[in-house]
């Protein structure tokens, strides 16, 4: 592993400003192995050396994903002059340098969101090649028919004529909910395929990526770190 500059470690994973870092150091609050760190631009293994600051071990992560339970009315940027963003909603302690939302959700879709700073894998997660799955809950307009689920199955052709891959599609509780799983991305795709079918889109929710379901305790706003063992299943999917 590449060595890191003290201050600029400790900027990362503590998302203080390197201005605060260097205060740290210099008030003798941060400790390497044990000792008292002296220079700000020391030079570090962040995997093999022990870092503490104010007493409290940091563990070192070199990049950190995100599962937000997205609301309405927020927007998935990195900034935006008119609406509330993703980002907004980290709070301090999961936020660094370099956060973006992988993927796009609607403005007015809610549901699970990505958010992380490592963009290899967010590539490899939003790449059509490799076909990760996205699964949503929609509430429709009207009732879905088996005709319905059928043409969703084949691969529907929408507006424009595009052809959509086939999709798995089941009603889920009332005639009119549905759960689809796409395996790409097109611009409003679930609406767009609802309105193929004479139908449309009430209210739309993501609840599911490459195999990793929305944790149903988070309420809309809230997030969470994903876990090693959660990682894992997203990063078994995006190499398929």
């Amino acid at each position: 592993m590449q060595k890191q500059r003290l201050d600029k470690f400790l900027s990362n994973q503590l998302n203080i400003s390197r201005a605060d870092a260097k205060e740290l150091i210099k008030k003798r609050l941060v400790s390497v192995n044990g000792d008292n760190a002296k220079l700000f631009d020391m030079k570090i293994d962040p995997e093999r050396d022990a870092v503490s600051s104010e007493g409290k071990k940091i563990t070192y992560r070199e990049h950190i994903y995100i599962m937000l339970n997205k609301p309405a009315g927020v927007v998935c940027a990195t900034r935006d002059k008119l609406s509330e963003t993703v980002l907004e909603l980290i709070p301090e302690e999961l936020r660094r340098e370099g956060l973006f939302p992988a993927g796009r959700l609607d403005k007015d879709t809610v549901g699970f969101v990505l958010i992380t700073d490592d963009g290899g894998f967010a590539h490899d997660i939003l790449s059509p090649k490799k076909h990760v799955d996205k699964k949503y809950f929609a509430v429709l307009e009207k009732n879905i028919t088996e005709h319905d689920i059928d043409l969703l199955k084949s691969g529907i052709t929408i507006d424009g004529g595009e052809k959509c891959l086939p999709a798995e599609a089941v009603t889920a509780g009332k005639q009119n909910e549905i759960v689809l799983t796409l395996r790409e991305g097109k611009y409003h795709q679930v609406k767009r395929m609802a309105e193929a079918l004479g139908n449309k889109v009430l209210y739309l929710k993501r609840i599911n990526i490459g195999g990793l379901a929305l944790d149903e305790k988070l309420k809309e706003g809230e997030c969470r770190e994903i876990t090693a063992a959660e990682l894992e299943i997203l990063k078994k999917r995006e190499k398929n």
